[in-house]
């Protein structure tokens, strides 16, 4: 079977299982610390009804993977995972984009701020936050004295979602490996999370942003701050919310300082 053969095939069968999944009531996968051996091999089949049921659930859940997504190498560059994405189809994204946005900004930024998905504008341009939500952002970053080019810049998912929808579950699931050798590549001081979808698939579990907003988190040993997104703040902009993330960013900066002098 051919390489783009094999590809789709492991496509199709990661959307039955997630179709499969979401169908058993399991909406949110968390980050596997291990690329877990095929189930297959883990016991002996059993038998009766019993087994026939665990049989199937087996049979769903062996999906192959492409195990290069997994790099955990810090001395991956940018613009190595960037070519490794190519010309993505690996989640029905890719069917509706324009092009892909993969993120921008400093290569050794000390904060890097996460979105969910590329809008319209971004879209067109093939660069993330350029909408009116980028324009808030930058003002954002700005208003605790940095400039959009000292930091970095990119989203969970790097193809639009249509209509400007939440990304979905198994086009989060195809992103991600790629959204945290971005990460692991830049090594910053601190991550800031835009929004409930950012902030949940760093997390690895599902949050209410209003609760966790704020507060200090943590991704493989990196500072976290889930904030608001500034797409959320153009449909409430108020005074509390405004400060909210100014108080966020100010904590974000001050973390920045204070490792920066240790």
């Amino acid at each position: 079977m051919s390489e783009p053969d094999q590809r789709d095939r492991a496509i199709r069968s990661a959307r039955r299982l997630l179709s499969d999944l979401a169908a058993d009531g399991i909406d949110y996968l968390p980050k596997p610390s291990r690329v877990a051996a095929p189930l297959e091999q883990e016991s002996k089949p059993d038998t009766g009804e019993a087994g026939e049921e665990r049989g199937r659930k087996i049979e769903r859940a062996a999906v192959p993977i492409e195990p290069s997504l997994f790099t955990a190498s810090s001395n991956e560059s940018l613009d190595d995972i960037r070519a490794h994405l190519g010309d993505c189809t690996r989640c029905r994204l890719s069917e509706g984009r324009t092009q892909i946005v993969f993120g921008e900004g400093h290569p050794e930024a000390r904060v890097v701020f996460v979105g969910e998905g590329p809008g319209a504008e971004e879209d067109r341009t093939g660069r993330p936050f350029v909408g009116r939500a980028g324009e808030l952002l930058t003002k954002i970053i700005a208003s605790v004295g940095w400039k959009r080019e000292d930091v970095y810049i990119c989203n969970v998912v790097k193809c639009r979602p249509p209509g400007n929808r939440e990304p979905q579950m198994e086009e989060v699931a195809a992103c991600r490996p790629f959204l945290e050798r971005q990460l692991r590549s830049l090594r910053p001081r601190v991550i800031v999370t835009l929004g409930r979808p950012a902030s949940q698939t760093l997390l690895g579990r599902s949050v209410a942003i209003t609760k966790v907003r704020g507060i200090w988190q943590e991704w493989e040993g990196i500072p976290l701050m889930p904030t608001f997104h500034p797409a959320y703040l153009l449909r409430s902009y108020t005074r509390e919310t405004r400060q909210a993330v100014w108080d966020d960013l100010r904590a974000v900066r001050a973390r920045v300082e204070e490792d920066s002098d240790a």
